[in-house]
């Protein structure tokens, strides 16, 4: 069984195109485990709905607003499958995403993580048109360069899962997860389809430069890097970031223009 990791906040926006998309799926041996953490608006109404109508959904709920560090490492210790899956509340899967990841474990039966290539949307649901994708083995050297593994694409050993805490909201916090798993296991095993359906809005962690900056910072000096190398590798990554951000705006201005065509 998949143990499928969903933290929620204010998630009443999106969070429905979320469960339904992992209901959808083909390999159907699954159970979510959603959080609310501590919602003001009617998330907590929308998944008690859903986990009255599917019992493979299991519906919690923190007392307060804990984070989402805290929220899934809550989830992780308390996941019944050997495998675990994230997906956060504003991103959805294709049907045959969790399908074709078990599957390669026919085809690497050493494999303890894997993940898949990435497509974009903006807040309202119109694409992007830009695909982030997987190297078909991603190794520690390579994840120090640049994150491709998106973490609503990855899934990963229970066993192994449970054996690391997300540490904090102070850094990125599934990015310090699967550089300290690459160092240990060596590779990550990627499926170069777009699976994941990554939602890219206005307010979140990430969309914030600076702050991505000081949290990336974070994340390497929390692996066990100094300072200054810290920052030495921050550098070379902003030149990834940059590089990604760009090429994924310049992407949807060009959909936009062929749009336009069209129309007129």
């Amino acid at each position: 069984m998949v143990s499928i990791v969903m933290p929620a906040y204010n998630a009443e926006k999106y969070i429905e195109q979320a469960i339904r998309s992992v209901i959808k799926q083909t390999y159907a041996e699954w159970e979510l485990i959603v959080i609310d953490d501590g919602s003001k608006d009617d998330t907590a109404t929308i998944l008690a709905e859903f986990a009255k109508q599917d019992h493979r959904i299991r519906f919690l709920q923190n007392e307060k607003n804990k984070g989402v560090s805290y929220t899934r490492n809550r989830a992780v210790e308390l996941a019944k499958g050997e495998w675990i899956a994230f997906l956060d509340s504003d991103d959805q899967w294709l049907p045959e995403k969790l399908e074709k990841q078990l599957a390669l474990v026919d085809q690497y039966p050493d494999m303890v993580v894997g993940y898949t290539a990435s497509s974009f949307i903006d807040d309202v649901g119109e694409p992007y048109g830009y695909i982030m994708p997987a190297i078909e083995k991603l190794t520690y050297d390579m994840l120090l360069c640049k994150n491709l593994m998106s973490c609503s694409s990855v899934i990963i050993r229970a066993s192994i899962m449970k054996g690391i805490k997300m540490p904090n909201d102070k850094m990125h916090e599934d990015y310090f997860v699967w550089l300290t798993v690459l160092r240990k296991y060596g590779i990550a095993y990627g499926i170069n389809e777009p699976l994941l359906i990554y939602r890219l809005c206005a307010n979140s962690k990430s969309s914030n430069r600076l702050k991505s900056a000081k949290m990336l910072f974070q994340s390497y000096h929390a692996v066990g890097y100094s300072a200054v190398l810290s920052w030495m590798l921050l550098l070379r990554y902003s030149f990834y970031s940059i590089s990604k951000r760009y090429r994924i705006l310049n992407r949807k201005n060009s959909l936009f223009k062929e749009k336009s065509k069209v129309n007129f």
